[in-house]
């Protein structure tokens, strides 16, 4: 029978079913090893979801990722479409609404990432962790990235920024030498701003014997109602940079107060170690008074009718601005995080009772 083969097909015919026999092997292989890949793909899509970056920094922006993506495809979009009068001007509008919301979201993953990584990493140093400077840092990290998003947004659409700022420059020298008092003024008011000696509110004593409260900072001076005679004292923010100025209300304390219960009755000698421990643990941390945290431990009878042992833990958080005194109560969830390590080394068992009570201790004028 095949020998009536070459009287029923030509030789073109026979190439062109052998080239689709083997392109349809080779698309059946293709298609097997993409499905393979889109598979491994998933697999490893599932796993970094459950991994710990993806949980701390990614999953809480999701829907911030999701906008900018969105804005991000529109732009390319409008790249590719032809230049127009009305496409160049929709262009503008999207590429600045893509680097407001690209530095938003580079803003939120660095705040995660500072506060779940970097703020483990300064507390496990073994230095004494200044937040102030963790605050100062954190504000140059955003401030970098609203400057590169104006660089890039700027070099996208042909704007001399360099061309820009020094001509800025020059006039900016004009009017420094034209108001010389008035912009130190100014300057002093930004110098308190960073620096922060006090707050709004704040009881603070100047060494020509002013004491007052704060009732506002602005950009050229600070008004300091009296104690006592209630005038109204108004000094330039130069001065205040140039002065000791003793804040009262700094030395307000926050009061932290925790409670651990262990599984049993705790020896005298155990119960040294724990305080030890505790102590220890606080130590490194700037704004925590190690000095005066407090240990007490008592028995009591847990629900079962066993005795066991509870301690009480306070810890005291010195009173600065309330960003700094978030940030020092983050820094002492970590050290109780330290404390629960060492003491399971020790064999210690014990549970944190919820929630951590925080209680304003009061200050002395």
């Amino acid at each position: 029978m095949l020998t009536f083969l070459p009287e029923i097909l030509t030789s073109g015919e026979l190439q062109i079913g052998l080239l689709g026999l083997v392109g349809g092997f080779c698309i059946f292989l293709g298609g097997r090893l993409f499905i393979d890949q889109i598979k491994i793909f998933w697999q490893n899509l599932f796993k970094l979801q459950l991994s710990d970056p993806y949980q701390k920094l990614i999953k809480p922006n999701e829907g911030l990722i999701t906008v900018v993506s969105i804005i991000g495809i529109i732009e390319t979009i409008t790249v590719i479409f032809p230049k127009n009068q009305w496409t160049n001007s929709f262009e503008i509008i999207t590429s600045l609404i893509l680097a407001i919301a690209a530095s938003w979201l580079a803003s939120q993953l660095f705040k995660n990432f500072f506060d779940f990584y970097l703020l483990n990493a300064a507390f496990k140093s073994g230095q004494k962790i200044s937040s102030e400077l963790l605050i100062l840092f954190k504000w140059l990290a955003n401030l970098i990235i609203v400057f590169l998003a104006i660089l890039i947004y700027a070099q996208t659409h042909q704007i001399n920024v360099f061309g820009l700022l020094a001509s800025l420059g020059i006039g900016g020298l004009a009017v420094a030498f034209a108001a010389q008092k008035t912009l130190e003024q100014v300057l002093g008011g930004i110098v308190l701003y960073l620096d922060r000696p006090f707050v709004i509110d704040d009881y603070i004593g100047l060494p020509d014997g002013t004491f007052g409260r704060v009732e506002s900072i602005g950009l050229r001076s600070t008004r300091i109602r009296t104690s006592g005679k209630g005038t109204l004292v108004i000094v330039p923010n130069s001065s205040l940079t140039q002065v000791n100025i003793e804040n009262f209300t700094g030395a307000k304390k926050l009061m932290s107060i925790l409670y651990l219960k262990f599984f049993r009755v705790i020896s005298s000698e155990e119960r040294a170690l724990i305080r030890q421990v505790i102590i220890n643990s606080s130590n490194d941390i700037f704004g925590i008074d190690s000095r005066n945290t407090e240990v007490t431990f008592k028995n009591i009878n847990s629900l079962a009718d066993v005795e066991i042992t509870q301690a009480q833990v306070a810890f005291f958080i010195l009173g600065t601005g309330d960003v700094s005194m978030e940030l020092r109560r983050q820094l002492l969830d970590l050290a109780t995080q330290s404390i629960t390590q060492y003491l399971k080394e020790y064999g210690i068992a014990f549970e944190i009772e919820e929630p951590t009570i925080y209680v304003d201790s009061p200050i002395t004028i």
